[in-house]
């Protein structure tokens, strides 16, 4: 049995910059990480392709921005470098291999008690805290929708957390479902390798380049969120036209309030707008049915596919050990607290508020403080 003054669970950017931030008050932790490494999604479960979808100004973790040399847009392997760097320099050692099977609060000794079984053996060890913090993220499962027919396709079937890139698929015709930042750069990475790409839009969606939304992040310092919103829509619209002829509508409220009350993104533009309008990518409607080798589409329309690449998001495994804990809508909780900080005494999340690396770092920050706080509070 290990005790400490907080029980972080996952060595993703949340766990490393919430570890960060306590070991700066100097306050132990232990970060728990159920993979032999740390920072796994972006290591081992990302695109070749794929870049920090923010200038790098908005995705620094706390006490360390990235340098001046590096790229506005950082491409993963050297973000994957700067979280190991981080990790260096604060000193965070997580212990790996360790999956949490259960947490739950003990009133009599007011501590979290966590078991963590060890990978590879049926070692179980017990952790002991007065606070716990969740930073294993919503991102931990990917989610692939039950459509009729799904079992009986014949061809391959992958997740975008299993996509590393479009040379496997020369020549084919691969299906994309979901017209989000990952959709839309799959699709662009299928067509780069010459993949007959063909993706899914079933929703409206808000798209603008990357120096758009980074003007209009920077825009938010001094405008109110309705002009920034009427500004790059107006670009969008020099920049763009009218994409509804291409099955790509607009939703009515801005993208900037849509990131604010509903957590969801607009997609940023790398090529795949070109593509679809040349026809290099078509655009599909909703998906009736699957077929052995075929997929037929709301519309009737039915088409061939060698493969499917559903990006349909992910979900957090924290359900699964955390029986007290609830997800929470629009940012806050039961008890209007912020989403950071959980309904049960020493909860907090971070990473959870689908703010990206900038909402993980305010996360971080307010959790170590209010922690701080609450020690000081009681004397512990």
């Amino acid at each position: 049995m290990a005790e400490t003054a907080v029980i972080i669970v996952g060595a993703g950017p949340a766990g490393l910059a919430t570890s960060a931030c306590l070991k700066k008050l100097s306050i132990p932790n232990i970060v728990l990480e159920k993979e032999e490494c740390l920072a796994s999604l972006w290591r081992n479960r990302s695109y070749d392709r794929l870049h920090l979808h923010l200038a790098k100004e908005f995705c620094g973790l706390p006490y360390m921005p990235h340098s001046a040399a590096s790229p506005t847009y950082i491409p993963r392997d050297s973000f994957v470098r700067y979280l190991d760097e981080y990790a260096l320099r604060f000193g965070i050692s997580p212990r790996y291999r360790r999956c949490v099977e259960s947490a739950r609060f003990d009133e009599a000794e007011g501590k979290w008690r966590v078991l963590a079984r060890r990978h590879g053996g049926e070692e179980v060890e017990e952790y002991k805290a007065p606070f716990l913090v969740v930073a294993s993220g919503d991102n931990a499962e990917g989610i692939v929708p039950e459509i009729p027919g799904r079992e009986v396709f014949a061809g391959e079937i992958v997740h975008s957390c299993g996509y590393k890139t479009g040379k496997k698929y020369e020549g084919k015709e691969v299906l994309v479902v979901g017209c989000g930042n990952s959709g839309m750069e799959i699709a662009y990475d299928l067509s780069n390798y010459g993949s007959h790409a063909s993706i899914v839009v079933r929703s409206p969606v808000h798209v603008f380049t990357r120096d758009m939304i980074r003007a209009g992040m920077t825009l938010l310092n001094y405008l109110p969120l309705y002009m920034v919103d009427m500004a790059i829509s107006w670009c969008a619209k020099l920049k763009y036209g009218d994409l509804s002829k291409y099955g790509l509508r607009s939703p009515p409220e801005g993208a900037f309030y849509l990131k604010a009350s509903t957590g969801r993104s607009p997609v940023i533009d790398v090529g795949t707008i070109h593509k679809i309008k040349i026809g290099e990518i078509k655009v599909v409607p909703a998906i009736h049915e699957i077929k052995e080798r075929s997929v037929v589409f709301k519309d009737g329309r039915e088409q061939n596919f060698d493969a499917i690449v559903f990006a349909t998001g992910y979900k957090s495994s924290a359900a699964k050990w955390l029986k007290v804990m609830k997800f929470f809508d629009q940012g806050k909780n039961g008890n209007g607290n912020a989403m950071w900080k959980g309904e049960e005494k020493g909860l907090y999340m971070a990473g959870f508020t689908k703010k990206g690396i900038l909402g993980i770092k305010m996360d971080a920050e307010v959790i170590a403080s209010d922690i701080e706080m609450t020690i000081r509070k009681l004397g512990m």
